[in-house]
């Protein structure tokens, strides 16, 4: 017989996803919590009413976290080491070549 640890997360009473990591269970709760601010600052606007719209938008905005702090500008993206190299490469090209 195997046993196996399964941790559920779950939201006024309702399990919303279950995870063989406790690691990814802690993460999606907290996308989950995320998502729940989102929806609680969305409502404050008039630019979108429905709360089912508002609630897609919240979610969305969470799960995209990444690439929302990016756009705020609250967070720089990584530049790929292999770019940077292979601009080093061609500026010492140019030079040589321009010498």
């Amino acid at each position: 017989m195997a046993v196996i640890v399964k941790y559920v997360v779950e939201r006024n009473g309702e399990e919303k996803m279950t995870f063989t990591s406790k690691a990814e269970a802690d993460a999606y709760d907290k996308m989950l919590d995320m998502a729940d601010e989102l929806f609680a600052l969305l409502g404050k606007s008039d630019v979108l009413e429905d709360e089912s719209k508002q609630e897609d938008l919240a979610m969305f905005l969470a799960q995209n976290k990444e690439e929302v702090l990016y756009a705020l500008g609250a967070k720089r993206r990584p530049t790929p080491k292999k770019a940077k190299k292979l601009e080093a490469v061609e500026e010492n090209s140019e030079q040589e070549d321009a010498a």
